[in-house]
């Protein structure tokens, strides 16, 4: 079984915007994300951490700017805390051994896949192509991920 853990190396090695975004729960500008738009099949793991968090077949376009997704690919690996900040509660979603800053979890997603919406900065994300799951140690995630 693999361990993840917030990685120093991983922290020195993000840019200031994923720095922003994971270690001081910052958001990136709406629409702006790399992986906004990303409809290759694969996974999504936390940029500090690596543990996996989303896979494609769960991402949507919901409109809203960001990437999102109907649940996460590894429930255990994604920690949900009650925010307060910007005068409004919200739930804030993180990644549980990388401790990163995801974004936002929301009950208005798609009623026919369990109605969450799962609000996720790109910033926060490293893409696994599916073609490249198997030899980044990921492989237990294919039959999660369309092909």
């Amino acid at each position: 079984m693999t361990q993840y853990s917030k990685d120093p190396a991983a922290i020195a090695a993000l840019s200031p915007e994923e720095f922003f975004v994971t270690q001081q729960s910052g958001t990136e500008r709406p629409g702006t994300g790399k992986l906004l738009y990303n409809k290759a099949p694969g996974i999504y793991v936390d940029v500090v951490s690596g543990e996996p968090l989303f896979a494609s077949a769960d991402k949507y376009e919901s409109g809203c700017g960001w990437p999102s997704f109907t649940k996460p690919i590894e429930p255990a690996h994604v920690v949900e805390l009650q925010d307060h900040s910007h005068g409004m509660i919200r739930t804030e979603v993180r990644s549980k051994h990388g401790d990163s800053h995801l974004g936002h979890v929301f009950p208005d997603g798609p009623l026919d896949r369990g109605g969450l919406r799962y609000c996720i900065n790109s910033a926060s994300l490293r893409f696994i192509p599916r073609e490249e799951m198997e030899a980044e140690g990921y492989g237990a995630y294919l039959d999660q991920v369309e092909g």
